[in-house]
């Protein structure tokens, strides 16, 4: 017999179907084995040699496995195809090694991107040996956030900073935490616009002011009202006469965009589905141990060439030839790193979209079918106009624009939302002429003012974090869930990241005596020596010692600092953010105000305390209140859909109503609503949202659900026993909370 162990219970009964008799297939549940929680678990003295534990509650798993396999001939490792599946297998081995089970047993890695009866046998007929490489990356990466961790976090809780303090999130953390620092320094500056509705034979279309006088009107020319009050008593009166002065038609075309990686997917995700990335992945592991989907953490671009072909094949049958490209269409990655699957995401197989899936799974595949045969589709074609018309009295030229699809190339299968926004943008024009005679029947001046930057969603920072070279695609889920678990930012509806009064502290804290820690270029570099390390171009200690010499500096120069001068240095960070109107004077003594620390959390007191009693709570940062800023500039009029169904935008986005109840409609727009859908949404809206099933526990061979709402929220449920959530976990965390949660019955 032969013995194959991969991750994931739900992986393991797919495959052992494909393999059939003289195989056994069963699962590690993730990883086995971890670092000792306990200082000196890495010996930064000798080599940064680690000291390991099984992991607790992974002690049947290990037993499971060993009994198993003194029936068999041979093992097969076969954990995930990247980083951490290496980690995975080096742990299995290195645990049966010092058990001594292997004695005239073979041992094999075997890694298959996709799970699919042809992919799995043929990743058996060509094993490899565990590549060190890998392994030396993954140790090297788990001693850097262990030593972090426990030398930096202990420092926070003396001092009332924070939880803890990681190597990446603590960059993430930092990112938000300037964002707003810039939302809240930026001034807005005014500015005017000019825009003219035009008539030609009985047809209507708007115009931009592009000249006045000669003068090149750009975005912040006209800077007041005064300007362009006086800019229209020189273009006159309305019904002004113009004529058409230049015409410039030409064919354009947009390219599909590239299969999805781990990023992309994540950041499509979030803006198509509201999907968080945490989520997004969970339903992404379920689709690939279902043999749906190739591997999901990845940041290659490329296809292989029989999936190309099915495509092709595809497009041709379903779409016609004129749909199918002379040649695919090739996507460079640009990522160097070499440590992830070597493929894009993409379905296994092409003929349809896959059926008697639901909820996020069905959702997210349906993503990923139509960007993966999109991709490999011809271009959209558009027709473009510009025309520029001059008034009469030649003071004036204003400009057009109009865009016209004429072949919908990829865009019959799926668009992005800037191929949505450009549509929006431009509408089409009708017959102009060089000569042709206009008559301007009004000229619509329009205030605006800059915008500050916008605050960083899951999707903004997760492309932030990628263009930056930090983190890599099986982290970025990670680092959006730790940085909300640990309360250092919270989101607002529209799902906009906020620091929370804990994340400017830390920020602040480690932007001053961890400077390299947070700074994304030193942290994009470490991410590149593991890459090197991956890659066999850079030795394991080598890469220890380059890092922690350093962050060890760091560290001692921060021991001796005294809380004092430490506060004294956030209040110099935070003083805008705390004292917007500039007044940071105490009420009572009239000394300076500024931030003080507890183990119950920041808050305010006077530079007297305790002499001066003076407090002040740190509010709680109103997120829902501001999501109200960018919501307004939004609102649109109701839209009537009939039966007394309206489409609306209110400070929380769209919604459908009629009259007697409100139900959110994010993924629509005005243009996309129909009566139907209102109707569907308005219906459903009290219907009890059908539980989830995330996998089966392989301690009671029960399987787990995931309820979205219950009495007191989400909650997961097995076996008479469940537990409250705040989102859907993955199967390796469900199975932890529900066996721990059973333990304590």
């Amino acid at each position: 017999m032969n013995l194959l162990i991969v991750e994931s219970p739900s992986k393991a009964k797919t495959i052992e179907k494909y393999l059939g008799q003289g195989w056994r297939v069963i699962a590690s549940v993730g990883h086995v084995r971890d670092l000792v929680p306990e200082n000196g678990s890495v010996d930064t003295e000798n080599n940064f040699k680690m000291k390991w534990q099984i992991m607790p509650g992974k002690e049947k798993q290990i037993k499971l496995i060993t009994d198993e396999l003194k029936k068999a001939d041979a093992v097969y490792l076969a954990s995930d195809p990247d980083r951490e599946g290496e980690a995975i297998a080096w742990h299995l081995l290195d645990i049966l090694k010092a058990k001594k089970l292997l004695k005239d047993k073979k041992v094999y890695r075997v890694a298959f991107h996709e799970i699919t009866k042809k992919a799995v046998q043929t990743a058996i007929q060509a094993p490899r040996e565990i590549d060190k490489n890998l392994v030396d990356a993954y140790l090297v990466r788990r001693a850097l956030d262990y030593l972090i961790g426990f030398s930096i976090s202990p420092l926070l809780w003396r001092r009332n900073l924070g939880k803890s303090a990681g190597r990446v999130q603590s960059v993430a953390v930092k990112l938000v935490v300037d964002r707003e620092k810039e939302i809240e320094n930026f001034k807005p500056v005014e500015y005017w616009s000019l825009e003219s509705v035009c008539n030609v034979q009985s047809a209507e279309f708007k115009a931009n002011l592009t000249k006045f006088n000669g003068q090149k009107i750009e975005k912040m020319t006209i800077e007041n009202k005064s300007m362009v009050d006086d800019i229209l008593s020189q273009i006159g009166n309305p019904e002004i006469g113009a004529n058409v002065i230049n015409i410039e038609r030409k064919k354009n075309q947009r390219k599909p965009a590239a299969p999805f990686t781990t990023s992309t997917l994540q950041q499509e995700a979030a803006r198509k589905l509201y999907f968080a990335s945490k989520r997004t992945m969970s339903a992404a592991q379920h689709l690939y141990e279902q043999g749906l989907i190739t591997y999901m953490r990845t940041d290659a671009t490329n296809l292989n060439a029989d999936a190309v072909n099915e495509i092709r094949g595809f497009i041709a049958r379903e779409y016609g030839e004129n749909f199918v490209p002379k040649t695919p269409n090739i996507y460079a990655t640009k990522s160097k790193n070499a440590q992830e699957a070597h493929e894009a995401i993409r379905p296994t197989h092409f003929d349809a979209p896959a059926k008697n899936l639901s909820g996020d799974e069905a959702k997210l595949y349906d993503l990923i079918w139509k960007r993966t045969i999109a991709c490999q589709m011809t271009n959209a074609e558009f027709d473009s106009v510009a025309a520029d018309i001059e008034t009469d009295n030649k003071v004036a030229i204003f400009h057009a624009v109009g865009s016209t699809r004429t072949f919908d190339g990829f865009m019959k299968v799926y668009t992005e939302d800037k191929d949505d926004e450009e549509d929006k943008k431009e509408s089409k024009l009708p017959p102009l002429n060089i000569g042709d005679v206009i008559k301007i029947s009004e000229l619509i001046p329009e205030q605006h003012f800059t915008q500050a930057p916008p605050r960083y969603t899951e999707a903004s920072l997760v492309k932030k974090l990628e263009e930056l070279g930090i983190g890599r695609p099986s982290t970025y889920a990670t680092i959006m869930s730790t940085i909300v678990d640990r309360a250092y930012v919270e989101q607002d509806k529209q799902r906009r990241f906020h620091p929370t009064n804990g994340g400017w502290v830390i920020a602040s804290y480690l932007n001053k005596y961890f400077t390299d820690l947070v700074d994304v270029n030193f942290t994009a570099k470490t991410e590149d020596t593991l890459d090197d390390v991956s890659n066999g171009k850079q030795d394991k200690i080598s890469a220890l010692e380059n890092f922690w010499g350093p962050t060890n500096n760091m560290i001692d120069g921060a021991r001796g600092i005294k809380t004092s001068e430490i506060i004294d240095e956030i209040n110099e960070f935070m003083n805008k953010h705390l004292f917007p109107d500039g007044n940071d004077t105490c009420p009572e003594c009239g000394a300076k105000l500024g931030i003080k620390l507890s183990k119950f959390g920041p808050f305010i007191g006077c530079e007297k305390y305790p002499t001066c009693k003076y407090t002040k709570q740190l509010g709680k940062i109103d997120v829902a209140a501001q999501a109200t800023e960018s919501a307004v500039q939004t609102k649109s009029d109701a839209v009537e859909l009939g039966d007394g169904i309206e489409f609306r935008v209110g400070k929380f986005g769209p919604y459908v109503t009629d009259g007697a109840k409100n139900v959110a409609a994010k993924q629509y727009t005005s243009d996309t609503i129909t009566l139907e859908i209102a109707r569907d949404l308005l219906a459903n809206a009290n219907k009890k949202a059908e539980p989830i099933k995330i996998g089966e526990n392989p301690e009671t061979k029960k399987m787990i659900f995931f309820y979205p709402t219950g009495r007191y929220g989400a909650y997961i449920s097995s076996n008479r026993v469940n537990v409250s959530v705040r989102e859907q976990p993955d199967l390796d965390t469900a199975i932890k909370l529900i066996n721990d949660k059973a333990k304590k019955k």
